[in-house]
């Protein structure tokens, strides 16, 4: 079976501000339809990789590559149509305050087709905020009148307005409790199988991780030191690594998806016993 096409590449990427070097030498490939988790300690720079590759950071040396496309040093209209491909969750979802959500939706709309119609941009606003599981109310609304886990959502509603192939997560489940966390994931893992997208998603959280990464890619070092499955994370010896998925958090995730996977499985069980019984 062939291995699925690299949607993303990045190879040798040096980021540094002043004498602080972030990056140094950094390979990552993201493959076609999987989604793929970033982690790393504070400082590793989760985000400015993000940002390296969707052109709001300006590395020092390397390359970036999205959809077979060079993406530094890009004239402004090649880089457009680029970004159409793409749509973007930045954390704490990045909302303009004085926009109401099907308005914040339609941002990217009226960027790149600025000749659709009110209505149209109403409808497709309207579709994107259901599609995200807010309800039908919430696009009058302003973003100060929604929760955190709603605005994640509204933020998400923005992030495919444009209908993107790739989609760009920036720790998406940060600041919620644990029922709105695990939701958050379900309809991530969702609308990917649905949409067939691919998923870059920086997050701290052992639990996202476990429910919904193909593969987890970890930060330091200035590097990606490891990319792959958890299991195969675990067989490596580097001290954070193992710090990371065997410490106390590491083991209560571990607790939570085998609690699930029991759950599933009785539930399972039981629609097939009701089944056979009719």
């Amino acid at each position: 079976m062939a291995e699925p096409e690299n949607i993303i590449e990045v190879r040798g990427l040096k980021n540094a501000f002043g004498d602080q070097v972030v990056h140094e030498n950094l390979d990552l490939d993201v493959r076609q339809g999987e989604i793929l988790g970033v982690v790393g300690g504070s400082g590793t720079g989760k985000s400015v990789l993000m940002r390296s590759i969707i052109g709001l950071q300006q590395p020092i040396a390397g390359e970036v590559t999205v959809f077979g496309e060079p993406t530094l040093g890009r004239a402004e209209t090649d880089a457009l149509e680029i970004r159409k491909r793409w749509g973007v969750l930045f954390q704490g979802g990045a909302l303009f305050s004085t926009l109401t959500v099907a308005e914040n939706v339609q941002v990217p709309l009226r960027e790149f087709y600025p000749s659709l119609s009110l209505s149209l941009l109403d409808e497709i606003a309207s579709y994107k905020v259901i599609m995200t599981g807010l309800p039908n109310d919430a696009g009058p609304k302003f973003p100060a009148e929604l929760s955190g886990g709603m605005r994640k959502r509204a933020g998400l509603a923005r992030a495919l307005a444009m209908d993107p192939e790739l989609l760009f997560l920036d720790e998406p489940t940060a600041g919620l409790d644990p029922i709105g966390a695990a939701a958050f994931d379900e309809l991530t893992k969702s609308l990917q199988r649905t949409l067939g997208l691919t998923v870059f998603l920086i997050t701290h959280d052992l639990d996202t991780l476990y429910a919904i990464c193909d593969r987890v890619a970890v930060l330091a070092d200035k590097r990606v030191i490891a990319v792959g499955t958890i299991d195969e994370l675990l067989a490596l010896d580097h001290p954070w690594i193992q710090e990371y998925f065997r410490g106390p958090r590491g083991r209560a995730a571990v607790a939570t998806q085998e609690a699930q996977r029991e759950r599933s499985e009785r539930s399972t069980a039981g629609a097939a016993a009701d089944s056979g019984a009719d």
